[in-house]
């Protein structure tokens, strides 16, 4: 009786249109590469990929209700961003391997099929990747700053070349 509930609350979630938005966004950002195209847009790029975990996040929060599952979605997803932020076109090369919505996706499918492995997993990082959101978005904002505060260096060297 236990795994017939299970199975029903399973396909239940899987057909949840918030988790099929998922596996588009799986599909298109991590295996069609999506993320890595988008992500030779300067500072939108990222901007957009980040809006792409916002089902993610909503899905293990609101829906599966696991804190330390969302944490280790956003941890994920934070990751991802800095690491696309990363310039001269490294971190749009490092996005083509990262796949963080397949990771994502692999968590969340997990926590969906009761795999005490994953669950355990994500249980026992639940502090460890708080302590990591803050750090990457310290790491995003000091990054945001480096690459401004670069712009307008370049900005003024041009203009006083033409100047």
């Amino acid at each position: 009786m236990n795994d017939e509930i299970r199975l029903q609350r399973r396909a239940r979630l899987m057909d949840n249109q918030v988790y099929q938005s998922m596996q588009s966004f799986t599909r298109y950002m991590d295996r069609f590469y999506l993320d890595a195209v988008i992500g030779l847009i300067p500072g939108w790029g990222d901007a957009v990929a980040l809006l792409c975990v916002v089902p993610f996040v909503y899905f293990s929060m609101c829906i599966i209700k696991s804190i330390p599952l969302t944490l280790a979605v956003l941890n994920n997803a934070l990751r991802d961003v800095l690491l696309g932020m990363i310039p001269f076109f490294i971190g749009d090369v490092i996005d083509v391997f990262h796949r963080a919505n397949m990771k994502n996706m692999a968590m969340i499918q997990g926590f969906i099929d009761g795999d005490e492995a994953i669950i355990k997993q994500v249980n026992r990082r639940a502090l460890q990747s708080a302590i990591v959101l803050l750090v990457l978005l310290l790491l995003i904002a000091l990054m945001i700053w480096a690459l401004v505060s670069f712009g307008s260096y370049l900005y003024s060297v041009i203009a006083s070349v033409f100047a």
